[in-house]
């Protein structure tokens, strides 16, 4: 079901309601409302995320249509940043990305010579320091202009748009990386069932997504950085992504907590700065805190967000 919306400062744009994105079920209730922060209209537009009745998947409905999906993304969207510019803001913010390519280095393989996939590759970090390591790189984005920044900077092999694409072949790849794009796509069922192909027998899949069934969502609810409205269209917890990796033909390793303090930071700034936060929240301003709390919430399994691993069963 598709209808038309409109902001104070924005055209028209399309609007679907999906089914399920895991089991097709059209059975589901509200979760939460809450605004687009990143938008200039005032007052911004706000969007639901519902839970299904079924399965458990959160999703985000009312969502943009495919084809009005790049309008909700604006020129400064983080991941599409150069990492290497700017002042002390984005220094901050670019160690914490680049804490996160570390992290993924360590999922993979510090020296390889297999065959990547990094889809959503962003402004293409973990790719060039992956193809550093001695690995065979391809990255995927929907976003054109970083895909020919990527070829233009690095001389490295990244494609336009999302899976399937035509141009990779089945069986064509060791691993695939997903850092905080699945919660992006339509349909992440499509996409994990297309990664699937794609991998060799014995093949790894590496997911990193936000966890909508932690600590910081349930404290900070509309404020949470993870909710990210409405360009998160699907919200994992650790149980529906594992769900729907596994329905995807995947076997299964790990689902491990990830710390991010910075995350924690946001989400705290931001309930300050509208009156929703409470004291304590003041603390979670400085970044000093918010990695010893970070830290906690993984010890206690409870943390923003959350990377799965998973394998393509080998031949017999």
């Amino acid at each position: 079901m598709r209808r038309q919306v409109s902001t104070p400062s924005a055209p028209a744009f399309a609007m679907e309601t999906p089914a399920c994105l895991h089991c097709g079920s059209r059975d589901a209730i509200a979760l939460i409302e809450a605004p687009d922060f990143s938008t200039a209209a005032s007052p911004p537009p706000r969007y639901a995320v519902v839970r299904c009745r079924q399965c458990g998947l959160a999703f985000t409905s009312p969502r943009p249509a495919p084809e009005a999906i790049a309008g909700v993304y604006s020129e400064h969207y983080g991941p599409h940043q150069d990492r290497q510019a700017g002042g002390s803001r984005r220094r901050r913010s670019g160690w914490s990305r680049w804490m996160a390519v570390l992290r993924g280095r360590r999922q993979v393989a510090w020296q390889g010579d297999g065959r990547l996939l990094d889809f959503g590759c962003g402004a293409g970090s973990f790719l060039r320091k992956m193809y550093e390591d001695g690995w065979s790189v391809t990255g995927l984005d929907a976003s054109p202009a970083m895909v020919e920044q990527i070829r233009r900077r690095w001389g490295l092999r990244a494609l336009a748009g999302s899976l399937p694409h035509p141009e990779l072949l089945p069986e064509s790849l060791d691993v695939v990386t997903m850092w905080q794009s699945l919660e992006h796509v339509h349909q992440p069922l499509d996409v994990l069932r297309e990664a699937r192909r794609l991998l060799a027998p014995g093949g790894k899949l590496i997911v990193a997504v936000p966890n909508i069934d932690s600590r910081p969502f349930r404290r900070f609810g509309v404020d949470w950085y993870g909710l990210d409205l409405p360009r998160h269209l699907t919200h994992f917890t650790p149980a529906t992504l594992r769900g729907m990796v596994e329905r995807a033909g995947f076997q299964v390793e790990r689902v491990r907590m990830v710390s991010h303090a910075s995350w924690l930071q946001s989400s705290a700034v931001r309930a300050m700065q509208h009156g929703r936060g409470r004291p304590p929240d003041q603390l979670l301003t400085f970044r000093s805190v918010c990695r010893l709390v970070a830290w906690w919430q993984v010890l206690c399994g409870s943390s923003d967000a959350m990377t799965l691993t998973a394998r393509v069963a080998p031949s017999s």
